[in-house]
């Protein structure tokens, strides 16, 4: 709709003198032009790309040769023809068929010859008409036509209505719309004819052709106006919608220049202050990069990547994580070491110190060092201290770092899914780091720290990758000179880090991971040592953190095993600290309450302290045939277990109970199956056990119990059942047993024996192939034991069963 309005009528003369616009017509020009007559037959002019309305004035191009043919004629004639437009608006020479039916009569008011041969005709239609019959097609088109009166079709009121309706839609087009002056609205509502104003604005619609078309047919005013203003509501959408995006992409783009002004005023106030803040970030990394003790390699990368910086906007998004990227290398401590100290009895002295026992893993740390003094360099070994909870397996760590003169650093693993803490994440993602063995280093400030992996028997895998798979670079002393993150991008020598890892169950640990650690196995302590503990550690450590003088709690060594026995089940010394504490926390109370108290705590204190405690682990007896004490193995130490049988009339059935594991139920019937195949040695008959059902229940029902260990007790317990001879009173056996009777050694025989000493026992009954595992076990732990070691099955009865009956027999 770009246009220029004028309110005279004076059509012809002011064309002829050349002007620019469009002219409004009256009622009163339009009653004259419908009087007009028009012949009945005119030549026909095919439109290309426009539709000509009623009392609308179009500069038309005629460039094909029937038209300039037709145009020129006409123009010599009374300037009469018929304008109507083509189906196929790229036709070149349309037939009759490819015409619309319905055209407008037009005037040509003006013809003026252009450069290119081309003819420009203004032209002024007067009438719609449809073409009733072609007359000729040469040279050009002609046909008789029939004139088409508009009918109005509603009530007067109703079309001043919707008249007005579209007078005030053309008048917010045209505000809404920056390409058609604001005069324009003047003009259009100083339009008096309905049906000029309705052909005019349906002339100017950005519709295509085809719907022009269908305006243009349409038989009733009225229709036509509805079409009309039903396209004028949606260009006037479109035109608010498209005004607000520029609205808004003009908001964004002052929005930009204003902090482009303001990031240049602050560039300019940090020149006047010091410098570019840019250069000073590039001058301190380069500052600090001097300091670095980098390889070629390394520096020549550091100087590249630092060369990309300064060529970035520090607008940018890049800049920062560039940024962050070179602070990260720059911190890194590489080949920044400290000095090993190499006083091995100062050594000695603080792991004794720090930590009672722990033999085995003390001598280790002093051969390092040894080693270490005589060669100068070598590589770290990858420890694994594996044992129950609470024996101080993580506290050891510090103990080797003071020992060592190194720094500590630790990282716990336990839930860790993600491959990434450990590889670390590339450094163009969004909020990328390297991963917690290079960020731990980076703490650290040295490239020779004691490195404690906690807990790596609780890494995990999931769909973001295996961590374990990630570690075996890490803990591979002959991969872990050239470690890889994902972050750094660069190798980084990992090889002088002493790595210690701490786990509770070893079953757990990747094989390929466990394969690369010297595994250091830490059982529970003895009640021995647990008193020893309590007096030199625990008991002023936690004087010290409850603000209470020295001597101001003094725990016996006898009331220390009371709390140990009675109040604390577990192989470490967790358990142990929190009663201590509990027992400084009611001191620590009294003190403050202005109470008197004894120092020397009682066993009747202890009893108010800590309320009523469980009794150890005893020994039953062996007053009732086919009740037999094994030994088993738990992660928080040793215990023992009763294996208890029973039979009734029935035939032959096996029923086993105690929530009992796939492998002891197993053991239960394969000791069955030896008793029954080897019957005669223990003077029983075949056919007993077809008479009776057997019934084998371990105590504690609740907790789930499983392993092979438990094999010779439970044939022991059937053959005490069978044969009704009693077992040897303070006798406990652990051992797998096979179909022939083989006894094979099992595990955990440290851990049993402790637990078989909380219960009084004196025999031990074991397979000759765990005699070797006693040389691991320091002599008191032996002290007040007496062990029987076996081969077969047979010799285990025959010791375990005394000659006395505890009733007759059975018998069939």
């Amino acid at each position: 709709m770009t246009m220029k309005y004028l309110d005279s009528n004076k059509l012809v003369e002011l064309v002829e003198e050349g002007a620019d616009f469009i002219p409004l017509m009256s009622e009163e020009d339009e009653e004259l032009m419908n009087l007009e007559e028009y012949p009945e037959v005119l030549p026909i002019l095919p439109l290309r790309n426009t539709v000509l309305f009623p009392g609308v004035v179009l500069p038309i191009t005629v460039g094909r040769d029937k038209s300039l043919k037709l145009v020129k004629d006409a123009y010599a004639g009374k300037r009469l023809l018929g304008a109507v437009s083509q189906i196929d608006q790229a036709n070149e020479d349309p037939n009759p068929d490819e015409l619309n039916k319905v055209g407008t009569v037009a005037r040509i008011l003006k013809l003026l010859k252009m450069p290119d041969g081309t003819i420009t005709i203004i032209i002024q239609g007067k009438r719609r008409f449809e073409i009733e019959e072609v007359v000729s097609e040469e040279p050009f088109m002609t046909a008789k036509i029939k004139s088409l009166v508009d009918e109005k079709g509603v009530s007067d009121d109703r079309f001043s209505a919707l008249i007005e309706s579209i007078k005030e839609m053309a008048t917010k087009i045209i505000h809404a719309s920056p390409e058609i002056p604001s005069e324009a609205s003047v003009a259009v509502k100083n339009i008096d004819s309905p049906i000029f104003l309705i052909n005019f604005i349906s002339s100017n619609l950005n519709v295509d052709l085809k719907q022009k078309q269908e305006i243009l047919e349409a038989q009733q005013i009225t229709e036509r106006a509805n079409i009309v203003l039903l396209n004028m509501t949606k260009e006037l959408q479109m035109l608010e919608v498209k005004n607000d995006i520029q609205s808004k992409v003009k908001t964004d783009l002052d929005k930009q220049q204003r902090e482009y002004f303001l990031h240049q005023q602050m560039k300019t106030i940090q020149e006047e202050l010091g410098g570019d803040p840019q250069d000073q970030e590039v001058e301190e990394l380069r500052v600090k990069a001097k300091a670095k003790k980098w390889n070629t390699k390394t520096k020549d990368y550091f100087n590249k990547e630092l060369a990309k910086l300064q060529r970035m906007n520090p607008a940018g998004m890049e800049y920062n994580v560039q940024l962050n990227y070179l602070e990260v290398l720059v911190e890194l401590p590489w080949n920044e070491y400290t000095k090993d100290d190499f006083d091995l009895k100062k050594a000695q002295a603080v792991l004794d110190r720090d930590h009672f026992g722990l033999k085995k893993v003390k001598e280790r740390i002093l051969e390092h060092l040894a080693v270490l003094k005589l060669k100068g360099d070598m590589k770290s070994p990858i420890l694994c201290l594996a044992g129950p909870p609470g024996v101080g397996k993580t506290s050891l760590g510090k103990s080797v770092a003071e020992a060592l003169g190194r720094k500590y650093v630790r990282a716990s693993l336990g839930g860790l899914r993600d491959e990434a803490e450990i590889r670390g994440h590339r450094k163009t993602y969004i909020g990328a780091m390297p991963g917690r063995i290079i960020q731990s280093l980076k703490r650290a400030e040295t490239s020779n720290p004691v490195f404690i992996l906690d807990e790596i028997d609780k890494v995990g895998a999931s769909f973001q990758g295996d961590p374990s798979s990630a570690l075996l670079e890490v803990l591979d002393p002959e991969q872990n000179e050239a470690f890889y993150d994902n972050f750094v991008e660069l190798d980084y020598d990992l090889s002088k880090v002493l790595f210690v890892a701490t786990a509770n169950d070893l079953g757990n640990i990747h094989p390929a991971l466990r394969d690369r650690m010297e595994i250091i196995n830490i059982p529970g302590y003895t009640v021995e040592e647990k008193i020893e503990i309590a007096r030199k550690h625990l008991l002023p450590k936690q004087i010290l953190e409850h603000g209470l003088k020295k001597r101001s709690v003094v725990l016996s060594k006898k009331i220390l095993e009371f709390v140990i026995e009675s109040y604390t089940r577990e192989a470490g010394v967790r358990g142990l600290e929190k009663a201590v504490a509990k027992i400084v926390r009611k001191i620590a109370l009294k003190t403050v309450m202005e109470e008197e108290y004894e120092s020397k705590i009682s066993l009747e204190q202890i009893s108010e302290f800590l309320g009523a405690g469980h009794e150890k682990d005893k020994y039953e007896g062996n007053e009732v045939a086919g009740v037999v004490t094994g030994l088993a193995w738990t992660p928080v130490g040793g215990d023992i277990l009763y294996i208890e049988s029973s039979l009734s009339p029935g035939k032959g059935r096996l029923t086993l109970t105690g929530s009992l594991g796939d492998v002891m139920k197993e053991s239960a019937v394969l000791a069955l199956e030896y008793l029954k195949s080897h019957a005669d040695h223990f003077g029983l008959k075949p056919e007993l056990f077809e008479k009776y059902n057997i019934h084998i229940h371990v105590p504690e029902g609740a907790t789930p119990k499983d392993g092979p260990s438990a094999g010779v007790t439970m044939l022991t317990s059937l053959a005490s059942l069978f044969t009704q001879r009693k077992v040897k009173s303070k006798l406990a056996m652990t051992g797998e047993v096979t179909l022939r009777g083989k006894v094979l050694p099992v595990g955990g025989i440290k851990e049993k024996i402790l637990a078989a000493k909380r219960a009084n026992i004196s025999e031990i009954v074991m397979s000759k192939a765990n005699e070797k595992d006693l040389k691991e076990i320091e002599e008191n732990y032996l002290k007040g034991l007496n062990f029987v070691f076996v081969n077969e099955m047979k010799e285990v009865v025959d010791y375990a069963l005394t000659k006395q009956k505890v009733k007759e027999a059975l018998r069939l």
